[in-house]
């Protein structure tokens, strides 16, 4: 009995750090990419639905804890230093976002690649969205879609 207490504790102490994991952390050169294309909207610590495989046999979806960031060229989904999606001028995969409610989902690719990262923003999803579908536009003018 006293050693199972004793792994319910351990357990509860290692689930309680868990939940206080930050991910918003950048490397300096990563900060100034930032702030040379102009910050719009960051969110740190959130928990997104990443989907993959959508409409396949073999879809699957889990919780992420991770941050985002927009600015005017780019939107980047991040763990710390490990990137989940990143968006930019340079993105060649199809990319859409959409608001369900007071959640933002954000799709990209298709078939096999296709990946869904959808989460509720701490404020304002619709302004999420409109800014987030900026990015897209750009993206789109630069590929000739």
């Amino acid at each position: 009995m006293r050693g199972t207490v004793l792994v319910v504790a351990v357990a509860a102490v290692f689930a309680g750090t868990g939940c206080s994991e930050k991910t918003g952390a950048l490397t300096p050169a990563e900060q100034h990419r930032i702030d040379s294309e102009g910050l719009v909207r960051r969110a740190d610590d959130l928990i997104f639905r990443y989907t993959h495989d959508a409409g396949r046999r073999d879809a699957g979806w889990e919780d992420r804890k991770a941050s985002i960031l927009v600015t005017k060229q780019s939107v980047i989904i991040h763990k710390n230093e490990k990137l989940g999606l990143e968006i930019t001028p340079r993105t060649r995969r199809y990319v859409v976002v959409r608001r369900d409610g007071t959640r933002v989902r954000i799709s990209a690719g298709g078939g096999k690649s296709a990946e869904s990262w959808s989460f509720i923003p701490p404020d304002d999803a619709a302004g999420w969205v409109t800014d987030i579908r900026a990015v897209i536009q750009v993206t789109e003018r630069g590929t000739n879609r």
